[in-house]
């Protein structure tokens, strides 16, 4: 089986735009240059004193030689020379300026646009990020970012630059001599049909390129995270060949990309040699036949060497449009995805009147009212993939309360817990917070209001301090010890070199999957949260540790709403109400005693664990 990404899911395909030129698309891009219009306006400026200093330049050389022609060594050139300087020192200062305010541009686009994309990152639910693999975002946060950067700054200074060279340019020649004028201005027509007849084939492979990056970072981010299982299954090989195919992928779309420009680019050369040619000769018999100046006809043959240099830059230019384009699609994508789960348009409203009027949160947002209860009504939940999960839920829980769930794997308890956390919405039915439709209140509210440990603990790098911090930033140190001696982390945090300023390291990997958990506890004890959810929290660590914190427990929840999946049975015996599970429905509800006395599916299970249980305690007495 591949962990690569699937190039047929849809998630993933690219070849779904179009392939003409997008303006919508670039307006909304060059919208990113707004706060920057100086610089804007600054970097055109340069590009106009650039192009006018180097259509000036062949003027005086014309003039210097016919003056040279006609005088000989008595030609005073001081004015020329003059002129030569300054327009040499113009064409320096303005090339130097603008590759510094250029550079500046550039570094300031790719900063928001990164910032952009990781905003609306952090604002799309859990359901955007089940098909979409961690390497394939990153792709599109970095590759990507670059190439826009780039082409917003370097290819609008050159586009600027370029036509309005080939403008002067122009103008300049048909002022001279506009027979010869048109001789080079007629390979403009056959410029546009190469670059028409190239435009599509180039965004297409681009596409190709940038689609198979994505899925290549994917396949390196899976990779990497999942070396241990691919070791320990000797997988190695396998796992080479799919990367293989991959990369080969890659290399195959690179370089048709990189041939098509290859040609590109060398007919854009053959045109000007050609316009180059045809002007020299006709040029030169018009030389000997005393039509034009040999100062004319040099300035000429300049001008024309300068008219086809923006031509060859903007040829590459446009060939890095096009995959410019693929990219700017790509980010703009994930920048305007907007969330499933979102405050209403009635929330948003009334936060909005809320904060113009400097008042108390209204109840829409929750006020700072306790939450007394959560009642699910006839919730149904699937997934994209089209299987019910939750069929037909009906469950009121009260302040105080806590609910363990348990259930076999797949019976829908960790979407359960999900759904009410708001992290994903019901299919159909309700999930009502006092009363209140949850939808019909301020998301922040809630998930402000939750305290979440996961069986799979996610750590920062960086202190242990600064982890559990995360729960409350404003905690003190006095606060964070406190929490972490109620969760059973202190004594360990203790034990380190460093204590509390002992590194994590990257995803906590200098601690062990115990550690780690009683971290994650720890900064959901701190956070002070009215709703606690704890998936499978107590999976990773020791029966000991586990009676610690179920201690703690007790004085946690006072007053709370908290709702415990567990698979090991004996650590729920204390929960007010243990539901079962199966199939996405309710089978039993109850409290331990209840649950046993009906010799129902929660007693075979309860059985079956004290069964594997007391082996183990008989070995360890």
């Amino acid at each position: 089986m591949s962990a690569l990404p699937d190039e047929h899911d849809d998630h993933f395909r690219d070849d779904r735009f179009s392939y003409g030129l997008r303006l919508g698309l670039w307006r909304k891009l060059f919208a990113y240059t707004r706060p920057y219009r100086r610089d804007v306006a600054l970097l055109a400026l340069l590009a106009l004193t650039a192009a006018a200093a180097d259509v000036m330049l062949p003027l005086i050389t014309r003039t210097v030689i016919d003056k040279v022609s006609t005088h000989g060594l008595n030609a005073d050139l001081r004015g020329d020379a003059l002129w030569y300087v300054v327009l040499t020192l113009i064409l320096g200062l303005s090339i130097g300026y603008f590759v510094r305010v250029g550079g500046k541009l550039r570094a300031y686009l790719s900063h928001d646009i990164r910032r952009d994309g990781f905003e609306n990152l952090q604002r799309l639910p859990f359901a955007f990020y089940d098909y979409r693999p961690v390497g394939w975002l990153m792709a599109r946060m970095t590759s990507d970012c670059e190439r826009l950067a780039n082409i917003l700054a370097w290819g609008f200074l050159d586009f600027i630059w370029g036509f309005t060279l080939m403008g002067g340019i122009a103008v300049a020649m048909l002022m001279m001599n506009a027979k010869l004028a048109l001789i080079v201005l007629a390979i403009v027509p056959v410029l546009l049909w190469v670059s028409a007849f190239f435009r599509w084939r180039i965004l297409h492979s681009a596409r190709l390129v940038r689609q198979t990056n994505s899925r290549l970072t994917g396949a390196y981010n899976e990779s990497i995270m999942g070396i241990l299982t691919t070791k320990s299954f000797v997988r190695e090989e396998a796992t080479l060949d799919d990367f293989k195919t991959l990369s080969g992928t890659m290399a195959t779309a690179s370089t048709r990309n990189l041939i098509q420009a290859a040609v590109y680019l060398p007919l854009i050369l053959t045109l000007a040699s050609l316009a180059t040619g045809l002007a020299l000769a006709i040029g030169g018999i018009d030389l000997t036949l005393g039509v034009i100046s040999a100062g004319t006809l040099i300035a000429f043959l300049t001008y024309i060497r300068y008219f086809f240099a923006p031509v060859e830059e903007l040829g590459y230019w446009f060939a890095e449009m096009q995959m410019a384009q693929a990219a700017a699609e790509r980010i703009l994508s994930l920048i305007e995805t907007e969330p499933d789960i979102a405050d209403s348009a009635i929330v948003r409203a009334n936060l909005n009147k809320t904060a113009s009027a400097a008042a108390p949160r209204m109840a829409a947002d929750g006020g700072d009212a306790r939450i007394r209860s959560i009642d699910l009504v006839d919730v149904h939940f699937t997934y994209e993939t089209g299987k019910p999960i939750l069929s037909g839920l009906n469950l009121s829980v009260r302040a105080g309360e806590t609910i363990a769930i348990v259930g076999p794997t797949g019976s829908g308890k960790s979407t359960l817990v999900n759904l009410i956390c708001r992290f994903y919405e019901p299919t159909s039915g309700r999930i009502l917070i006092d009363g209140v439709d949850y939808r019909n209140r301020s998301l922040h509210w809630l998930q402000s209001n939750l305290g979440v440990v996961l069986q799979q603990a996610h750590v920062f790098s960086g202190t242990i301090l600064e982890n559990i911090r995360y729960g409350r930033l404003d905690a003190s140190v006095t606060e964070v010890e406190a929490a972490a001696r109620l969760a059973g982390a202190h004594d360990f945090i203790m034990a380190m070199e460093q204590g509390y300023q002992s590194e994590a390291g990257a995803s906590g990997n200098r601690l062990s999957g115990g550690q780690k958990q009683l971290i994650s506890f720890a900064r959901a004890i701190l956070a002070d949260p009215q709703i606690l959810i704890m998936d499978e929290a107590t999976a990773s660590v020791d029966t000991e540790t586990e009676q610690h914190i179920q201690q703690g427990l007790a004085n946690v929840l006072h007053g709370r709403i908290a709702f415990i999946v567990a698979h090991r049975l004996s650590t729920i015996k204390r929960a007010d109400r243990i539901i079962v599970l199966r199939d996405g429905m309710i089978e039993e509800c109850g409290n331990h005693t209840e649950l046993m006395a009906r010799r129902g599916h929660y007693s075979e299970l309860y059985r079956q664990q004290r069964l594997e249980v007391l082996p183990q305690e008989r070995l360890t007495a």
